[in-house]
């Protein structure tokens, strides 16, 4: 039986109007949709007065804009960005034009993977740097809201959430949306990593996410769970592909993604791959010229 992933897909907002939606949390969505952003980027603020701000988005300057008039009176502290896709941080270029606010992230992008020796492709925001770097267990604290950085790598190499410390509020950027999957794409994307950052949520006590594309996520626990099983379930379908003779993973995508467009089928095959490198790094399939689109695997 396939996994239930308790999926949430609505969204209740107005583009370009910020929004109180839990305490010490207001939203701003980015007029940017798409089959990968949902509804948009949310932009989060964090508390009243001096306010952080998360995610700034896209180079959008409307959406710059809209974010400064609804805090006219009140001023940007501190910018968190959960990582560098182009949706999440060239924002901060334009906020920068109006904020002295300091720039926190893990670091520029493909930094995780660049510090063991890997590297990784242009696509990300290449221009982005961060102002102050930031590690797991850091504490940053404003005026009337404290976070605590938790290091995620997965989706990216550099990906960070940050915990609302007043309201067990963890803000999940892409590794946990309530709309959809991940999309784990090697070489910055690393199903090995994601895995173990989705086991490290488990250990957390936080009461709702809120991630930068769509709606909350209510029952964390059950929800990451469901994550997990679903990438072991993806696991066992490439395993029997492989044993089946399906050697490519082109042939498989079709195979393991039955209710998918065939539009996102090469999005969906980026995914297989990372999760072909979590099979030959584990022993249960063979490579033939190293983990590639277009190698052929055998069973391990």
């Amino acid at each position: 039986m396939a996994v239930k992933i308790p999926y949430r897909r609505e969204l209740d907002f107005s583009y370009g109007k910020i929004e109180q939606i839990a305490p010490l949390v207001r939203r701003v969505v980015a007029e940017n949709p798409s089959p990968f952003t949902h509804f948009g980027t949310g932009t989060y603020i964090l508390g009243t007065g001096n306010v952080a701000v998360i995610d700034p988005g896209p180079a959008d300057s409307d959406h710059i804009d809209a974010l400064l008039q609804g805090l006219k009176n009140e001023t940007i502290s501190h910018v968190l960005v959960t990582h560098t896709h182009m949706d999440h941080s060239p924002g901060c270029a334009l906020l920068k034009e109006h904020s002295d606010a300091k720039t926190h992230a893990y670091g520029p992008h493909g930094a995780g993977k660049l510090e063991q020796g890997v590297p990784v492709e242009e696509g990300g925001d290449m221009d982005f740097v961060p102002d102050q770097l930031v590690r797991h267990g850091d504490v940053i604290e404003g005026g009337d809201w404290s976070v605590e950085c938790v290091y995620t790598p997965g989706h990216t190499s550099i990906h960070m959430c940050y915990a609302l410390r007043e309201t067990k509020s963890l803000f999940t950027g892409d590794h946990v949306m309530a709309w959809s999957t991940s999309i784990i794409s090697p070489p910055d994307g690393d199903m090995t990593a994601y895995l173990s950052s989705l086991d490290l949520l488990l250990k957390r006590d936080d009461a709702v996410y809120w991630p930068t594309h769509g709606p909350s996520v209510i029952d964390p626990k059950a929800h990451v769970q469901a994550f997990i099983d679903h990438r072991k379930e993806r696991s066992d379908q490439i395993l029997k592909c492989v044993g089946e003779g399906v050697e490519l993973i082109t042939e498989m995508v079709p195979k393991m993604y039955v209710d998918t467009p065939e539009f996102m089928y090469p999005a969906a095959a980026r995914s297989v791959l990372a999760a072909m490198e979590y099979l030959v790094t584990t022993g249960q399939v063979v490579a033939e010229g190293g983990v590639k689109l277009n190698s052929r695997y055998r069973p391990g």
